[in-house]
């Protein structure tokens, strides 16, 4: 379950919160039990579940395949620079980007590098290829920082709120 940080929280009520508390421990969760563990009918669970999902509280109900068994075993973190900062620049990268499937998370960020990117990969023989093939050939890439995780000590938690 995906929360939308966007959203103006003064629109959600105690249950609203406790719905999403809930959502976010167990997407699969049933109407029902969902209802039972907020106190409202199950017809209200729905509806307040529906108007979560409309108004963009809730972004995406999805599985979390386990890396390691689909073969992608490896995290690295990626740092990037740009040779330019212009708008142009940042929208050519994030299109190239986007389009690569190893990457799951890009964000553009304030200090040492423009972009950090996270990445999955078989292996880092599997890194070395992608690093030789897509990653320097990036648009407007001046210089890229590696990070091979040793260990997820912590990897996307629930929000707190």
């Amino acid at each position: 379950m995906v929360i939308m940080e966007e959203s103006s929280t003064h629109e959600l009520d105690r249950i609203d919160r406790n719905m999403l508390r809930a959502l976010q421990k167990d997407g699969r969760i049933a109407n029902a039990d969902l209802a039972k563990l907020v106190n409202v009918s199950p017809a209200t669970c729905h509806r307040r579940t529906q108007r979560l999902l409309d108004k963009g509280f809730i972004t995406s109900v999805r599985a979390e395949v386990a890396p390691a068994a689909v073969g992608l075993g490896a995290l690295v973190m990626v740092g990037v620079v740009l040779d330019r900062s212009t708008p142009e620049s940042f929208a050519e990268f994030e299109t190239a980007v986007d389009a690569m499937k190893e990457v799951l998370d890009c964000n553009l960020v304030a200090g040492d590098f423009d972009y950090l990117l996270k990445l999955r990969v078989r292996d880092m023989a599997g890194f070395n290829l992608l690093h030789g093939r897509q990653l320097i050939t990036l648009p407007g890439v001046r210089q890229i920082r590696t990070f091979f995780v040793l260990k997820e000590v912590k990897d996307n938690a629930p929000l707190s709120f």
